[in-house]
């Protein structure tokens, strides 16, 4: 946060200085900027790069930045007006509107103001992300003959030959196709598996970003209540029976927002329905790789253990690294591999191969088991210091379950307390939070909230953030 705030606070000091320079001529040197400013170096290459964008500035590789000559036209007000019929005209024919809600998407991704604690967060906080590692495996990367050729359609061999060992059993490289992240293979797979207009089987609750993905493809989600152990079984089998539906999504290890992992008799029960109503399911791996130190072995995937080719499954390397590494998998078995392909070659031709050469730099160094290690310590501390300071500090609020994976905790609020006042309350307090109702595809049972101890700088801010949520919490309870 406080990297955002100099690089806004300088850039705007040097677009109040601009006057002082003609056309063309040459702002101080970066290290001028630096010595002045008392910043680092690349928060005075961001501040100008934040100019050029705006067109105030070019930058000129070893020469320096230059003021551009100031633009005087303002462009054209157009009228958009006549969108707003063409967008809903067709609305009337569409079995599923395609309008997507992406609030509950957009909460975890916009940056709150400066100063706010970041308890909404999707992403590992920069201070455990391996940036180091990144650095030296791009330019390890850029570096490899024919780095930035065109790549396989399917992606690097070598690549997927590493994603098929992750995921295990009879997984094959041939039965792997590189996606651009976890996201877009969600969005492949619900394509390729079913039509327009007809229902798809999701876990109640479920991770707002496939709910949206799920109606931008004009899917209808239809909610399987979860427990402790995660989807029940029996009731899977009654969603199937009573809508037809041909697709499962589900998060069996981990699950995003309620962490709790599938146990072994449910996994297989799940597949064994899913085989008998001729549906799919596809396993949205997401959080094998944030695993907490203390969680034991963890269970295989579900494709590991399916030689029919049920499950579709899904995984990604963005989660325990960085949000701009976005390189993940989809793995198949059968004829739907085939459909999976074409759909993903129409939509994005292939994932550019720095990022496939930089990825197998990454995991292919030693430093990337050191990375698991510590990212694996680290959610553990943050876990717990968390869970003590809810429990402590937040009696109101309930955890049922405390996870052994993942990066947050689920929380139900108490009838008294209204979910939405609470999100607004918390932002005036300076803390944001996720609320709970865009994780429901239907009404919502109670009010939660879903609160990320990974996106912080460390227990300072938790604590702090714990803080200032107890007095949005005593502005709003009678």
């Amino acid at each position: 946060m406080q990297e955002r705030s100099s690089v806004a606070e300088l850039a705007g000091i040097l677009k109040a200085e601009l006057h002082r320079y003609s056309p063309g001529e040459k702002l101080p040197s970066s290290r001028t900027l630096v010595e002045r400013h008392r910043v680092s170096p690349v928060t005075v290459t961001r501040a100008l790069a934040l100019l050029a964008a705006e067109g105030l500035v070019v930058t000129r590789p070893g020469a320096g930045a230059y003021r551009t000559d100031p633009r005087t036209a303002a462009p054209a007000t157009g009228d958009t007006s006549w969108q707003e019929l063409a967008l809903s005209a067709d609305a009337a024919t569409e079995l599923v509107p395609r309008a997507v809600d992406a609030s509950g998407v957009l909460v975890t991704l916009a940056e709150p103001p400066t100063g706010t604690v970041e308890f909404n967060g999707g992403y590992l906080h920069p201070s455990l992300q391996p940036e180091r590692a990144l650095a030296a495996a791009l330019t390890r990367a850029g570096r490899r003959p024919g780095a930035w050729g065109r790549p396989p359609v399917d992606g690097l061999p070598e690549l997927r030959a590493w994603f098929a060992r992750e995921i295990g059993g009879g997984v094959t490289p041939a039965e792997i196709l590189v996606t651009a992240g976890g996201q877009p293979a969600l969005t492949t797979a619900l394509r390729a598996l079913t039509p327009p207009g007809t229902p798809v089987l999701v876990e109640s609750p479920t991770y707002p970003g496939m709910l949206a993905v799920a109606r931008a493809a004009g899917l209808r989600p239809v909610p399987v209540p979860t427990d402790a152990e995660g989807i029940r079984p029996d009731l899977l089998e009654a969603a199937f029976r009573a809508t037809g539906a041909r697709v499962l999504v589900c998060q069996p290890l981990f699950q995003n927002p309620t962490g709790t992992v599938l146990p072994e008799s449910r996994r297989a029960a799940v597949v064994r329905v899913a085989r008998a109503a001729g549906a799919f399911v596809v396993e949205d791996d997401f959080a094998r790789r944030l695993v907490h130190e203390d969680a034991g072995p963890l269970p295989s995937t579900l494709a590991a253990d399916d030689p029919d080719g049920v499950v579709v499954h899904v995984c990604s390397l963005t989660k325990p690294t960085s949000p701009s590494l976005r390189v993940g998998a989809l793995a198949a078995r059968g004829p739907v591999l085939e459909r999976l392909r074409a759909i993903q070659v129409v939509d994005s031709f292939f994932v550019p191969r720095p990022l496939q050469e930089a990825a197998l730099e990454l995991v292919g160094s030693p430093s990337w088991n050191r990375h698991l290690r510590t990212v694996a310590h680290e959610l553990k501390n943050r876990r717990d210091i968390m869970t003590a300071a809810v429990l402590r500090h937040l009696p109101e609020l309930a955890l049922p379950h405390v996870p052994s994976g993942g990066y947050h905790l689920w929380l139900r609020l108490p009838d008294t307390l209204p979910e939405t006042a609470l999100f607004h309350a918390a932002l005036r307090a300076g803390v944001a939070l996720a609320p709970g109702r865009p994780y429901f595809c239907a009404e919502a049972p109670a009010g939660h909230v879903r609160l990320s101890f990974a996106g912080v700088a460390g227990p300072a801010e938790i604590a702090e953030g714990v803080r200032r949520l107890r007095t949005a919490i005593d502005g709003l309870l009678p």
